[in-house]
């Protein structure tokens, strides 16, 4: 494994583009590190169900940096600095799947991004790499799903409930403010349907099959959200699959154990040198 490369800060500011999404216009807040160095691979950072660009913090400027690469961080539609969810409008059960068939490919496409990226996903943000590389095999150079979904488990549910009862009685409203515009509807957005029942048998494990990159699948073993079942159900299915199971840590590895998770991504993407141009 390389040694960690000194910090270079070489961040932009946050930048908006527009894309056309379910027949409007939709503004995406994002933020390029690194865009320089244009010989060096490209990670793409997946947020949480209720993360942001900003949500990321210090961590995608301190992998890029550590890892000698380049970093694109967004903010999806409903969260952060980009377009909120629409009066009354609600996610479908397919929420993810729009985000991986639709948004993604919009935004590679109006921000002119024609290699094969690195997808680096957390939570939400996990099982949308999941099922981008799903769709589209040949587009992806590897994936880091770090505490991703493949279905809806009780025991996770029950951390979504005490999150609904937290919003409304305590301070997180006021908390997760700092880092969406509108806070209502990245949380609504996020929390109502994952309680709504009829998400309950929601499921993407028939649709790993078609992946066929190198994956790098990541899980806390005190993560609140979810069992191991979920990454231990993605190496069943694809044997190019490396696990990586973290003690001390939670559904956020990159806050609670990001020396390791950094080392660990670094020395991942350092095993495949020639995956963007064999994607396909």
């Amino acid at each position: 494994m390389r040694a960690a490369q000194p910090l270079q800060t070489i961040m932009s500011a946050i930048e908006f583009v527009e894309i056309d999404w379910a027949g409007r216009p939709v503004r995406i807040e994002h933020q390029w590190i690194n865009a320089r160095k244009q010989d060096r691979p490209l990670v793409v950072f997946l947020h949480e169900g209720l993360g942001s660009v900003a949500m990321w913090k210090d961590f995608p400027q301190a992998l890029c940096d550590a890892a000698d690469i380049r970093g694109l961080v967004y903010s999806r539609p409903g969260y952060g600095r980009s377009t909120p969810r629409a009066v009354g409008e609600r996610w479908n059960a397919d929420f993810m799947h729009a985000q991986a068939h639709e948004v993604l490919p919009a935004l590679l496409e109006a921000l002119n991004v024609k290699e094969k990226p690195w997808l680096l996903g957390h939570s939400d943000g996990g099982s949308i790499a999941l099922l981008y590389a799903s769709r589209f095999p040949g587009s992806v150079a590897g994936l880091v799903v770090v505490a991703p979904h493949l279905m809806v488990e009780e025991y996770g549910l029950a951390s979504i409930r005490a999150a609904r009862e937290a919003y409304a009685t305590t301070a997180l409203k006021e908390k997760l403010a700092r880092y969406h515009d509108d806070v209502d509807s990245a949380f609504q957005g996020w929390n109502n349907i994952w309680l709504d029942p009829s998400f309950f048998s929601w499921t993407i494990e028939a649709e790993l099959a078609s992946i066929r990159c190198p994956i790098l699948a990541v899980q806390g073993l005190g993560d609140e959200y979810g069992t191991l079942e979920h990454i231990h159900g993605i190496a069943r299915r694809l044997p190019q699959t490396q696990l990586l199971e973290l003690a001390k840590c939670g559904h956020s590895p990159h806050r609670d154990q990001p020396v390791t998770l950094i080392h660990a991504i670094m020395e991942f993407i350092d095993q495949h040198p020639c995956a963007a141009a064999s994607a396909a």
